[in-house]
């Protein structure tokens, strides 16, 4: 994983944190399946990763949220190194509870099982982006995680961290236009998403439908084109556009299969 696209593990545990897991609270608002199936739970998951990130899941009957420390917790997992917790999501690392073992069957069988809905969403197939529904629910989880994705790899990532390093403190506003938006915050060139559309952004950047946003996340169209088409539209502070375009040109090197 180190050498593979010259990213590196440390990074991916972070965007495995905050940008897939982290995509789970967006599921349990979309996804009816999802929310029924935690609806009658109330724990709170720790994830914590020697040399790389700890976080915790809360589950409270029906909604997920995911906020930073691994100490407030039900069940902790903790993890040796960023390679032990990203085996955790590629389904080769099975963890041992630190703490709340007898909580260990909602792991095994909600938890896995609110995972397994998310990878249905997050690599879906071509017949179930046949149903408009889904369509657009995949596409909406999809922007949510590369936004918090973006934030991840400029604040970890070698690579990245340079245009992080050229970006001054502001807001991007990151949108689908009549879809989700949310906020790239800039600070001491350190970035931060927040889900949610930024009241004052000094820049945005926002694709027109959908269905654009899809083509582009699966790499069927070219960004550059669709600038040139008016199908991405972007304003303000083109500097950090420009920045924030560089760390979103590697996230497909970290989110591919």
């Amino acid at each position: 994983m180190t050498e593979l696209h010259n990213t590196d593990a440390v990074t991916m545990a972070y965007i495995n944190m905050y940008a897939v897991l982290g995509t789970l609270e967006n599921l349990c608002q979309l996804v009816p399946e999802a929310k029924e199936l935690i609806a009658g739970e109330r724990i709170r998951v720790g994830f914590a990763v020697k040399g790389g990130p700890k976080a915790t899941l809360v589950f409270d009957g029906g909604s997920c949220t995911c906020e930073e420390g691994a100490e407030d917790c039900d069940i902790r997992l903790p993890f040796s190194g960023p390679e032990k917790f990203n085996g955790l999501i590629d389904g080769t690392v099975t963890p041992i509870p630190s703490k709340g073992i007898t909580k260990i069957p909602f792991l095994l069988k909600k938890f896995t099982k609110l995972t397994d809905i998310l990878a249905k969403y997050l690599k879906a197939t071509k017949e179930d982006l046949k149903d408009p529904d889904f369509y657009e629910k995949s596409t909406t989880l999809m922007f949510y995680t590369i936004a918090s994705a973006i934030s991840q790899i400029g604040n970890h990532d070698r690579v990245s961290e340079v245009s992080a390093g050229y970006m001054v403190d502001g807001i991007i506003r990151l949108s689908i236009a009549g879809g989700p938006s949310a906020g790239i915050c800039v600070k001491n060139h350190r970035l931060k998403t927040v889900k949610r559309t930024p009241k004052a952004p000094m820049a945005y950047m926002e694709f027109a439908d959908v269905t654009t946003a899809r083509d582009l996340f699966d790499g069927n169209v070219n960004s550059v084109a669709c600038i040139g088409t008016g199908k991405i539209r972007m304003g303000g502070m083109i500097s950090l556009i420009d920045n924030m375009n560089r760390i979103l040109d590697r996230v497909g090197l970290y989110l591919a299969d």
